[in-house]
């Protein structure tokens, strides 16, 4: 089952309906970064389309008159900046006093449920540990009750990969994960994105799909559910 990202990203926008319009986002950004300035690009189109206003400056002069507030990552003043977004206005749910959680990991519960994946008491490999993917997805899924254990390429422990049941990918390295590293019928969520060729490319080789019962490919899975997802979280966080 390969999963059509782009399609649940259309239901969930499709159910916000007029909710958004007038609201503003508040976009804290580093400037030179043609990544960073290509996801802006895309949450940007998905704001004009709800008749979200998309407003870009300092943390403290944003914060004051956007109704939900996110830095752009990578951002070299991250660490000192993230500690300041309000928890109300905290759509990317990147401090610790946000009431929603992170995109990335609704988006991930979302291909869960739709897909009728159960993940109690099974054993679930996060591969990476960063701030968008990794960490707040490791920590929705203890708490929906899976066996987690979070890997790193540092550490070397790609061989946990075996025998998982569940696989949820965001390291950003292109085509790390092979067909031949995972166990027939597992549950293969690609939520890496890095460059490769001038390509887009996940962290898994889309043959890896052979082996997959449900498959998330790059580009056209998690990243368009997730950039639906931050949409969805500003809604709640106005109301």
């Amino acid at each position: 089952m390969i999963v059509d990202g782009k399609q649940i990203a259309e239901e969930i926008l499709a159910g916000l309906g007029d909710s958004l319009r007038g609201i503003k986002l508040g976009i804290v950004a580093s400037v030179g970064n043609p990544a960073t300035e290509s996801y802006i690009a895309r949450k940007s189109k998905v704001a004009e389309r709800l008749g979200v206003e998309v407003v870009r400056g300092r943390l403290e002069d944003i914060a004051a008159m956007c109704d939900g507030v996110l830095v752009q990552l990578p951002h070299p003043e991250a660490d000192t900046l993230i500690p300041d977004i309000p928890g109300h206005k905290d759509v990317d749910a990147l401090g610790q006093h946000s009431p929603v959680l992170a995109p990335v990991a609704e988006a991930v519960k979302e291909v869960l449920l739709r897909e009728g994946v159960g993940v109690a008491n099974k054993k679930v490999v996060v591969v990476g540990e960063g701030r968008l993917v990794g960490k707040p997805v490791a920590a929705m899924l203890r708490h929906m009750g899976a066996d987690v254990v979070v890997v790193t390429l540092e550490s070397g422990s790609l061989s946990e990969l075996k025998d998982a049941d569940v696989v949820v990918s965001g390291a950003g390295s292109p085509h790390l994960i092979k067909p031949e590293m995972l166990k027939e019928g597992v549950v293969l969520i690609d939520a890496g994105t890095s460059e490769s060729g001038g390509k887009v490319v996940g962290d898994c080789d889309p043959a890896c799909a052979s082996v997959a019962s449900v498959f998330t490919p790059v580009p056209g899975g998690i990243g368009p559910i997730a950039v639906a997802m931050l949409f969805k979280n500003l809604s709640t966080l106005t109301k």
